[in-house]
């Protein structure tokens, strides 16, 4: 299963993709994660589907310093060997 999450709100500057590439890591995920010029943060995460139900559970509510007021969820594609975190757009 691979799904894009577009994750809105107060979510940069306060480790949220570190925190994210962590707990994909522990669930097995693979993908990315990166800023958006917007304030947002994307990310493609792909693995079982329990798994990627876990991270995207997760992403509602991010590490203890984030504010979390949406998260878009669309079907992607791709194949992936690790989670990285990248650079923002």
């Amino acid at each position: 299963m691979v799904k894009y999450l577009k994750i809105i709100g107060q979510v940069q500057g306060i480790g949220f993709r570190y925190s994210m590439n962590h707990e994909a890591r522990k669930l097995g995920i693979m993908g990315w994660v990166r800023n958006c010029q917007d304030g947002s943060v994307e990310a493609t995460v792909s693995g079982s589907r329990k798994a990627v139900e876990k991270i995207i559970s997760w992403a509602h509510h991010g590490p203890p310093a984030a504010s979390v007021k949406n998260v878009e969820i669309s079907d992607a594609s791709g194949e992936f060997v690790r989670f990285d975190t990248l650079l923002g757009d």
